[in-house]
């Protein structure tokens, strides 16, 4: 099933544009299980099932597995949700960025040994470092960083090239338009820059956009909706934190829940759904 139809049916079975954020930090785990990595299967498992049925999709962070030496836990994890949320689409955050047989290994790692549906890629190489994705495994997403939500990222995405528009307007365009050849493309766009939303939403009016920076990172979800959401062209705000560490006691899953709960109703409030 390709990444945009899961997607879709996701979102409609869950009425739920909410992305949870799958970033395990062993030092903030409740209880017993605090500083233990072993742990990070058992911790993120709970927040999978706790949240199942109020997301869109997941999108665990490989760096926080793999700082860890925990990449058969993330396996494991992966594999877990398929269970519990069958339909749930789950998108893993690695941000590559290379070229021809390199990029081969990584689509391969990503959706043969993880089996994830969508993978986050840095796209400043050009059309050569997504193709061999593209070639390989048509049917998976493939989420462009365009305009990210760290105050550096105007370093290079807000330059203005030759001929007035600027860089993550480039990489917009050619996303919507010449890139997307079959169909899987999506956009990074960060909730805390809301007027760049709305001009990425222009440039690209029916890609998925995944949208972090809400909670934690200070974005706000009402803004980040009216610029993003339009019928036709949805959403993926993420939140990471401020659904994982909710609680730090025993109640962790619980808490988690709560606040996925109170996230996913104010985003459709935001849309008037």
């Amino acid at each position: 099933m390709r990444f945009t139809d899961m997607l879709q049916a996701a979102e409609a079975r869950s009425g739920s544009l909410l992305c949870v954020g799958l970033d395990p930090e062993p030092a903030k785990f409740p209880g017993e299980w605090k500083g233990d990595a072993a742990r990070i299967f058992d911790f993120c498992a709970a927040i999978a099932e706790a949240t199942a049925d109020l997301v869109s999709c997941f999108k665990p962070q490989i760096a926080y597995f793999a700082a860890h030496r925990a990449e058969e836990q993330l396996e494991r994890l992966i594999a877990h949700i398929r269970r519990v949320a069958p339909g749930v689409p789950v998108i893993l955050d690695a941000k590559r960025g290379d070229i021809g047989a390199t990029a081969q290994q990584y689509a391969k790692e990503a959706f043969e040994r993880y089996q994830a549906d969508a993978l986050t890629l840095s796209p400043f190489m050009g059309l050569d470092s997504i193709e061999p994705y593209m070639d390989a495994y048509p049917d998976k997403g493939l989420i462009l960083l365009c305009r990210t939500s760290n105050p550096g990222g105007s370093d290079l995405q807000a330059q203005r090239l030759e001929g007035g528009e600027l860089l993550y307007e480039r990489v917009a365009r050619l996303a919507a338009g010449p890139w997307n050849r079959s169909g899987q493309l999506g956009l990074v766009v960060g909730a805390t820059f809301p007027a760049e939303i709305e001009r990425v939403r222009e440039l690209a009016p029916t890609l998925p956009l995944l949208i972090p920076g809400v909670g934690a990172q200070g974005g706000d979800a009402a803004s980040t909706i009216r610029a993003g959401w339009r019928p036709g062209g949805t959403v993926m705000v993420n939140s990471s934190r401020a659904v994982l560490y909710a609680s730090a006691g025993a109640d962790f899953a619980a808490a988690a829940r709560a606040e996925a709960q109170r996230t996913r109703d104010g985003l459709n409030a935001a849309r008037g759904g």
